[in-house]
């Protein structure tokens, strides 16, 4: 499964969120329990994005802008971008001003985009979400969605969301591929940076193309 939006994601972010927008409609076995309004979330968007990406391929194909608005919307609705971004920051988030966190935020997402946001356009296969459980995150801190990734010719790939409700809607901050978090695999790559430089100076950075936002993993049987 090549990189792609949220999740987003992410997704973060950033990417993270990215990879988890390739869902398409759940297909609860019978005996299965019933997908929750949280889970309803991410399967409902999946949905409409992959009808999007279809019908208007040939647009995005030849107006990138038009696919990075479409992008841009897709990540303000189901993605809590700045929650993600504090817990990539982690101890260096710390006291941090709202604007810095923000601008580290849309900073990681607009690298990741450059990047991969046209392979959003590769999907290829019709691939679908198979809706599995959901357990309550510890802390109240919000629940994990699992599902499986079902593909012709490859063995199912689990992908869990975390997500929390803010203001009434849920929102993923967090999505696990094969028990790979986007979150921490970028808390991990921004860490030695982060202990040099200021979060600012990073985020500009990274707005500039000098600082990457590094590979994501990739699932098996890609």
């Amino acid at each position: 499964m090549r990189t792609r939006l949220f999740s987003t994601l992410l997704g973060t972010a950033l990417l993270a969120a990215a990879p988890s927008l390739t869902l398409a409609q759940a297909r609860p076995a019978a005996t299965a329990a019933q997908p929750s309004a949280a889970a309803r979330t991410v399967l409902d968007a999946s949905t409409r994005i992959l009808s999007t990406l279809e019908a208007r391929r040939a647009e995005f194909r030849g107006n990138p802008a038009a696919l990075r608005s479409f992008i841009d919307s897709e990540l303000s609705r189901g993605f809590d971008r700045e929650y993600a971004a504090r817990l990539v920051l982690g101890v260096h988030g710390r006291g941090a001003a709202d604007a810095d966190v923000t601008l580290f935020a849309d900073a990681m997402a607009d690298n990741l985009m450059a990047r991969y946001g046209s392979a959003l356009l590769d999907i290829q296969g019709k691939p679908s979400f198979r809706y599995k459980s959901e357990t309550a995150l510890p802390g109240n801190r919000g629940v994990k969605v699992s599902t499986e990734l079902v593909r012709g010719g490859s063995d199912p790939t689990p992908v869990e969301y975390l997500m929390r409700e803010v203001g009434g809607q849920w929102k993923i901050f967090d999505v696990m591929i094969e028990g790979i978090s986007y979150v921490q695999t970028f808390k991990n790559q921004f860490d030695a940076p982060l202990r040099q430089k200021s979060i600012r100076e990073v985020a500009t950075e990274l707005r500039a193309g000098s600082m990457q936002a590094g590979d994501a993993p990739v699932p098996r049987g890609r």
